[in-house]
């Protein structure tokens, strides 16, 4: 019986399309994500003076806001992918269900 159940979610259309979209979306995202952390790095590792150029007359660098930066990043790109998650990937995953559930 959940072998049949199985085989009737993945031969569905909308599990394949879901899936492709999941799939190309979560990988653009990392994408994103590792130029925006390498980047980051590559910048710690090659050019340290641009990053510790003082803003103003404090002690903070240049380095500070764009770590946090990336920090931000992250939470940003992950509310994007919640967001989809939520609304577009749910709506196929409950058209799967109902389909197969028939």
């Amino acid at each position: 019986m959940q072998d049949d159940m199985v085989q009737r979610i993945l031969s569905h259309p909308k599990y394949q399309e879901l899936k492709a979209k999941r799939s190309s979306f979560g990988w653009w995202l990392t994408l994103a994500m590792m130029v925006v952390y390498y980047g980051f790095i590559l910048l710690v590792a090659f050019n340290k003076e641009f990053l510790s150029q003082r803003l103003g007359d404090g002690v903070m660098t240049i380095g500070i806001p764009i770590g946090f930066g990336v920090i931000v990043f992250t939470i940003v790109i992950t509310a994007i992918y919640v967001r989809r998650a939520n609304t577009e990937f749910d709506d196929l995953s409950n058209a799967i269900a109902q389909a197969v559930a028939k």
